[in-house]
């Protein structure tokens, strides 16, 4: 069978790759010098020589002329080949034409007064030697940055949330001036840029490059404009330390010799997946965005040009995140099945290039950044100014990745419920009319056990050892179906109902018998009629779980699901945590939630800000946010971030009740 049977369909037609300096002039022509008509030497003049980058990546043609070595000048000699005359990558090889969009406004169409107010001073473009210099001296892996930058983000809240006493905030106030730390250097920028950079590079952030020092730039630029321009400097540079580890995966594993003897075409084919389109498209990206630093050394925007590549360009991340799941599987199954599959990549993975790194966390890295890049996109947004044109480059930009992201998470899933819902399927037994479990639209919550308590609640039935007995539910995004277990992993149905008609009620507190006791009322069940049951789980968690899940739009205890502002309590992610339940939330460090219930047994429902996803997690994942003021800037910048979004829900509400 070909490799290609394996892999699942394109979520939608990659479009054509265009140029990118094209792709960027149309963004914003007044800040883009005239677009080139390649990425190689003949389209950048004679600014600096190109080098190759040792190898040749995945038959691609990507060979260079020139001397010299290290890996930025492989990233320009990649992109030259890929967007100018070379060969493209294999998602753009159709030649479709880019989806239309709306062009994000450029800054320099403003009248001069706007201009000023709101578009960084011009100083002296940077030199193309110096940002090389720079570039090539990022020492970290992406993994590595990743984790310690999110590390850093947690201490940073940490002592925002230390340092103002809580009874004297109040909610209701801005911004947490006051919590911020008092050096100048800490309040002008975040410190995770840091961490990009070698224990003996002198290069630390955007304002410790020499260029920024000799301009005098800083003494001109407001606190807010600088932490600006640290989030847009953090976005290029994690770039290109992504970049060296996507490189690392091809040329340190992919290409190795030994590795290629093992690995038959359609083993190689599920585990790599379309990497070598991911890699081209970072090269493009991180190029765009290398001119545009070069340009001015105050940088005038960098989301524009995300927005160009998440719609021209993105779609390959679609593609290798939906094979995770067959991905995963012939990863382990090759660890399994051939030794000498293991022997190698156990050899590859003790190389000092990967830092103590396993093979399966570079496997993970495009998803990892497509995720993270829209975070960092949500940060520049949350400094830029109100009603700007940058504001809006950086919505439109985050509507964008949004998309992807969203799109990732839900080719991810398609795979593993649809296997699941013909497992499910396989199990039950109706004694009642059947009903049709397996479609698309539809996708498992919960399952799991549960006591139905028989006969009527009175002292007699308390005291005797049959008031109790076990019923299975499986419920589904659009259906409950109840059932009771039979032999051979079987499970009988007796009754069913549609979820939005189900309501649920918890008993009030009448003794150890009735403890984690509620009602589940099915408004019509399976014969048509009223019906109610009484069940009883085995911990308060368990019995919250199933409420909220059958029910979801009940108030919790903490705010009303269709309010979001209340001041409710939230917690950071200190732990990372993976779902092992459907209704679970997997959780990323420095994560920020709502909690919006909580139990006694120590779990916690909340929604993360960044997305609006809401699931269970151990409480013991997170540190509580104690700080009010901190608490309602979380809140604020949240609100900020997704009002595009809250604004489209309003148009379509006022739609349907029209």
């Amino acid at each position: 069978m070909e490799a290609s049977a394996f892999l699942p369909p394109l979520p939608w037609q990659p479009p054509g790759l265009p140029q990118p300096r094209a792709a960027a002039a149309a963004a914003g022509a007044a800040r883009q010098p005239p677009a080139a008509a390649g990425h190689g030497a003949a389209g950048r003049g004679t600014q600096r020589r190109l080098r190759p980058r040792p190898g040749r990546v995945g038959g691609t043609a990507r060979q260079v002329s020139g001397g010299g070595g290290g890996y930025w000048g492989g990233v320009r000699g990649a992109a030259a080949a890929a967007g100018g005359g070379g060969a493209r990558p294999a998602a753009a090889a159709e030649g479709a034409s880019a989806p239309p969009h709306r062009e994000p406004p450029a800054a320099a169409e403003e009248s001069p007064a706007a201009a000023t107010a709101e578009a960084p001073p011009h100083a002296h473009p940077m030199t193309a030697d110096s940002w090389r210099n720079l570039i090539e001296h990022i020492g970290l892996l992406y993994q590595e940055y990743r984790d310690k930058s999110t590390r850093q983000e947690i201490e940073t809240r940490r002592l925002q949330d230390s340092q103002t006493d809580p009874e004297e905030s109040s909610p209701s106030e801005e911004t947490p001036s006051e919590a911020e730390p008092t050096s100048t250097t800490e309040s002008k920028a975040p410190p995770q840029i840091s961490l990009l950079r070698n224990s003996n590079s002198r290069f630390n952030l955007w304002q410790d490059l020499p260029e920024i020092r000799s301009s005098g730039v800083l003494s001109i630029l407001q606190p807010d404009e600088i932490k600006l321009q640290e989030a847009m400097f953090e976005l290029v540079t994690s770039e290109a330390s992504y970049y060296k580890s996507l490189n690392l995966l091809v040329s340190h594993f992919m290409e190795n010799e030994r590795l290629k003897k093992i690995l038959h075409q359609s083993e190689a084919h599920i585990l790599f997946s379309n990497v070598l389109d991911v890699m081209a498209v970072s090269e493009r990206f991180l190029l765009d965005l290398e001119q545009r630093v070069e340009e001015n050394i105050v940088i005038s925007d960098v989301c524009d040009i995300v927005y160009q590549h998440t719609v021209n360009h993105f779609s390959v991340y679609i593609t290798y995140v939906s094979n995770q799941t067959y991905q995963e599987r012939a990863y382990k199954q090759l660890l399994q099945d051939k030794p000498a599959f293991r022997e190698v990549i156990s050899q590859l993975e003790l190389d000092p290039k990967c830092k103590g790194l396993s093979f399966s966390s570079f496997l993970i890295l495009p998803f990892q950044r497509i995720t993270r890049l829209k975070l960092l996109v949500q940060n520049i947004l949350k400094k830029v100014e109100e009603k700007s044109d940058r504001e809006t480059t950086a919505l439109d930009a985050h509507k964008e990745l949004e998309t992807v992201v969203k799109a990732c998470n839900e080719g991810v899933r398609k795979m593993s419920r649809t296997e699941q819902m013909i497992s499910i399927q396989k199990k039950l037994e109706f004694k009642i009319k059947s009903v049709p479990i397996i479609s698309h639209s539809r996708w498992l919550l919960k399952q799991g056990e549960l006591q139905q308590m028989n006969g009527p609640k009175t002292s007699r039935t308390l005291r005797t050892k049959k008031l109790f007995r076990e019923i299975y539910l499986f419920l589904f995004n659009d259906l409950l179906v109840i059932c009771r277990q039979i032999p051979g992993d079987k499970y009988q149905v007796f009754d069913s109902a549609p979820r939005g008609l189900l309501r649920v009620e918890e008993l009030e507190d009448q003794g150890q018998s009735l403890a984690n006791v509620f009602i589940l009322r099915l408004l019509e069940n399976a014969d048509d009629r009223e019906a109610s049951y009484m069940l009883k789980a085995s911990s308060q968690s368990e019995m919250k779980r199933w409420m909220i899940s059958l029910a979801p739009n009940r108030r919790t205890k903490f705010v009303s699901f269709t309010s979001r502002l209340v001041d409710c309590p939230q917690i950071q992610c200190v732990h990372p945590y993976v779902a092992q339940q459907p209704d679970e939330l997997s959780l990323e460090l420095a994560d920020i939630l709502n909690i919006l219930d909580k139990t006694d047994d120590g779990w916690i429902f909340g929604e993360r800000l960044h997305d609006q996803e809401r699931g269970w997690f151990p409480s013991s994942m997170g540190e509580e946010i104690l700080n009010p003021k901190i608490r309602a800037q979380n809140l604020k910048e949240c609100f900020r971030v997704h009002k595009s979004d809250d604004s489209q829900r309003r148009k379509l509400g006022s739609r349907n009740r029209q």
